[in-house]
């Protein structure tokens, strides 16, 4: 009886996790770093493209992000204008393309406040 309720219970915990792993359905296209006195972009290659709808970007350190232009794999690229300063942990709202992409790189533009700043890229996986 009580390996019946242990088993009941284990699997009631693993169809917590399935659902709240289906709900999170955003994942990581890249990271990079922006430098303090950065005027180049600071490029997320991809070896294979990756199919997504839209985009966010989440800060890692206090950065100004002026922008990033989004290069799809059919040559075609996108250029997504933010123009603002994000905190540590900060992230923009999904920037939308109207239907799903294939992503081949993207450039980020920006400066950091201290020496270095990291930057995440996240993508959608459903629409």
């Amino acid at each position: 009886m009580k390996i019946k309720s242990i088993l009941i219970g284990s699997l009631m915990a693993a169809s917590l996790f399935t659902t709240q792993a289906q709900a999170d359905d955003k994942f990581t296209l890249g990271r990079t770093i922006l430098l303090e006195h950065g005027k180049s972009a600071a490029k997320i290659p991809m070896v294979i493209c990756r199919r997504t709808n839209a985009i966010q970007i989440k800060a890692e350190r206090d950065i100004n992000l002026r922008k990033a232009v989004v290069k799809f794999q059919n040559g075609e690229s996108k250029t997504i204008n933010f123009y603002r300063d994000f905190k540590e942990d900060e992230k923009s709202d999904w920037r939308y393309f109207g239907y799903r992409r294939c992503v081949k790189s993207i450039d980020v533009y920006g400066n950091s406040e201290r020496s270095t700043g990291g930057v995440r890229v996240y993508g959608k996986e459903k629409d």
